[in-house]
């Protein structure tokens, strides 16, 4: 979700891509993947029909999807590619690229300090609503505390199919 992390790693600015922030209705956030790179917990959207996801909309050239499915370890499994829906402002898009973890884990593991700060960077900077970003905030927190969680969160950074 976050364009400096992003441009990061497909080694240019993807700002310019960039919609807007979009809603994604009927998923949950999770972290439910050990991210082997990233040596923690790592976002995933789950179907849960209560729960709405805030996140990022992107159009991204086809030519960085290989660089994109490298970052999501889609080659060693770890994501895969899921077709959505979202809502951006007053438009509706289907057929938008998100990814989701293959091997779930049974219960959420916590975020380290880095991604823990990426995640919330990513939805600053993108222009969450304040709400959600503490929603964000806390869930991750309470992770990294070893705490329950009292309800399930959402974000992710969304990818029309035809960018």
């Amino acid at each position: 979700m976050c364009p400096v992390d992003l441009q990061r790693t497909l080694g240019e600015n993807t700002r310019d891509y960039v919609l807007g922030t979009a809603t994604l209705q009927g998923y949950r956030l999770a972290f439910n993947r050990r991210s082997q790179r990233r040596n923690c917990g790592v976002l995933d959207v789950v179907p849960d029909e209560t729960s709405t996801v805030e996140g990022v909309l992107y159009r991204l050239p086809w030519r960085l999807s290989d660089r994109l499915d490298e970052r999501e370890e889609i080659p060693t499994g770890g994501y895969r590619r899921e077709t959505i829906s979202v809502q951006c402002g007053d438009r509706h898009y289907s057929q938008v690229r998100t990814y989701v973890v293959v091997n779930k884990l049974p219960a959420e593991l916590a975020p380290n300090d880095w991604y823990f700060s990426v995640v919330l960077r990513g939805a600053i900077t993108c222009g969450l609503s304040e709400p959600y970003c503490w929603q964000l905030f806390e869930h991750m927190y309470r992770l990294q505390q070893g705490q329950g969680i009292p309800r399930p969160l959402q974000p992710n950074c969304f990818l029309p199919r035809s960018a």
